[in-house]
């Protein structure tokens, strides 16, 4: 198939690349006005969108993540991507059979029975098929796509050198994008789930760590079957959370079931370990007996011991109104790039932290999340990958409960879970934090994560402040660009003068490239002497 043969792929991702590079340009270039902008981004989005299912692998797996990042990308961007899904036709059974008979040798007429060769499910990466052992035990048997290793490498090399040019010379919506850490991330998640051994010895974890919930259900494993690019699991079955009048027919109310599923999730978001980074209705299941049953483990985030203690320190901070540790921890935790100015930071967190529900009322909610998440992109942050998936697990846990008991308030659901949590935890942080909680209006509105997004603040002078050191960034910036199209004018003109054989044409040429490189290189180090400048000031 033409979506594997390398050579093809790199066509098609850099042709695409760089007519979205020049597309780019071309607007800067035209100086549309700013209603043109959401336009823009949307047809770059569906050209992107189309590219990824033409080409399907790692490509759709990019997508994935790319649109839970709204705080890097035009909204019109990721509203084209943010319904992507994982989906893409099963392989050829002679390919999958190959791949066991290599991984299982002997061990297949040893142990199974039957295997369907229909695929349960398929993805970009992994397939899964239903096998019966021969003790009639049902299996999930996940194997890894044909010549995937060897596609995700390819790909990798390509968006290597995409990333690299985009942080040289593309005039990028938010400039201060980290773009090597974004890479680093993205590599980090996908080579994670290339390795099956890996996602074993996650549920092997998750069977330790929740062993003592006994409504909590996760598959066992079979260690003697699976290996890097297979893994056997235990076949379970159960009802989907979207399947409402199903759910209704269990002895468990569905209340409980909201009550189960918070109780599951506050230790993968509070406390330090591995949590599950897309609990998406397909990968919970409710058993008959009303159980919680988890599947699906390839994409996982990891909270670190340091992670949760500067979680909870700024919640605390903030609770406190102790802005300037707020923004130590936010710097620790990864979410401040060095040229953030702390000061404006302090200011922006006050602002949020100091509305008043009473707020809401008097203004257009809608045109302020707007306003907001322009004000967002201004600023020099880059939520780290696993805070996206732990605010994406969040959101999508919270939209769960939502649909199966919208009658009840999630704060009433979580209150008795939390506190349940809290007591043995014995943490004498988060019940402070949880008393301050109760006793502040404000925050009725964080029934909603939207709501929160949607709290109404007095940012404009701040952003006007962050918008001046922005434009100072964007001039070094700009320096680079400027100089990276006269190189190409000289190349152009150097062409021209060999083809001519003209000696002013080519020495003209000669003079253009050689100072475009020299002033490239200046603002280069430009740029680094202020970014280190920057990175000194806040500390």
């Amino acid at each position: 198939m033409k979506q594997k043969n390398k050579m093809y792929r790199m066509f098609r991702v850099l042709s695409m690349a760089f007519v979205i590079f020049l597309q780019i340009y071309w607007y800067k270039l035209r100086r549309k006005p700013k209603e043109d902008y959401e336009k823009f981004w949307g047809k770059i989005g569906g050209r992107f969108r189309k590219t990824l299912f033409e080409l399907e692998g790692l490509l759709i797996k990019i997508g994935q993540i790319l649109s839970a990042r709204a705080d890097l990308l035009p909204k019109a961007f990721i509203r084209q991507i943010e319904d992507l899904t994982d989906k893409v036709p099963p392989s050829n059974w002679t390919e999958i059979q190959k791949i066991l008979d290599k991984e299982w040798g002997d061990l297949f007429d040893q142990n199974f029975y039957y295997i369907d060769k229909q695929a349960v499910a398929s993805a970009s990466i992994g397939e899964v098929y239903k096998g019966i052992l021969k003790n009639g035990s049902i299996v999930a048997i996940k194997v890894k796509r044909p010549n995937i290793d060897s596609i995700v490498q390819t790909d990798f090399r390509i968006l290597s050198f995409i990333i690299w040019f985009a942080e040289h010379f593309v005039p990028i919506p938010k400039g201060f994008i980290n773009f090597r850490a974004l890479f680093k991330e993205l590599r980090q998640v996908i080579e994670q789930e290339l390795d099956y051994s890996k996602e074993f010895d996650t549920i092997m974890y998750f069977k330790n760590r929740f062993k003592n919930m006994d409504f909590v259900q996760i598959p066992s494993v079979y260690p003697e079957l699976s290996t890097p690019n297979v893994l056997v699991m235990e076949w379970l079955e159960g009802i989907r959370l979207t399947h409402i009048e199903e759910l209704e027919l269990l002895e468990v109310s569905r209340q409980e079931i909201a009550q189960r599923l918070i109780k599951v999730f506050i230790p993968h978001w509070l406390e330090p370990g591995i949590f599950h980074a897309d609990p998406h209705p397909g990968n919970i299941l409710i058993s008959k007996e009303g159980k919680i049953v988890l599947l699906d483990f390839g994409m996982v985030g990891e909270i670190t011991k340091k992670d949760a203690a500067h979680l909870q320190g700024l919640i605390e901070s903030l609770l406190t109104k102790n802005y300037s540790k707020a923004v130590d921890y936010l710097y620790h935790l990864g979410f401040l790039l060095p040229e953030a100015d702390s000061r404006i930071i302090e200011k922006v967190l006050a602002e949020f932290v100091s509305f008043e529900p009473s707020q809401l009322k008097e203004m257009n909610v809608m045109a302020f999340k707007m306003e907001l998440n322009d004000f967002i992109q201004s600023l020099p942050i880059q939520v780290p990958t696993r805070f996206v998936f732990l605010g994406r697990s969040i959101v999508t846990i919270e939209g769960i409960i939502r649909q199966i008991a919208p009658e009840s308030e999630l704060m009433e659901l979580g209150k008795p879970v939390f506190i349940e949590w809290i007591n043995k935890q014995g943490n004498n942080k988060w019940a402070f934090v949880w008393k301050w909680i109760q006793s502040q209006s404000i925050f009725k509105l964080f029934y909603s994560v939207e709501g929160f997004l949607e709290a109404p603040t007095k940012l404009e002078q701040y952003k006007e402040k962050e918008q001046r050191r922005h434009f100072q960034f964007t001039i070094y910036e700009n320096n680079k660009k400027y100089c990276f199209q006269l190189s190409l004018l000289g190349l152009a003109g150097l062409g021209a003068g060999i083809y001519t054989t003209h000696s002013f044409i080519l020495n003209l040429s000669l003079g253009v490239i050689a100072t475009s490189v020299a002033g490239y290189f200046i603002s280069s180090i430009k740029l680094k002497k202020w970014m280190k400048y920057m990175n000194e000031k806040r500390r």
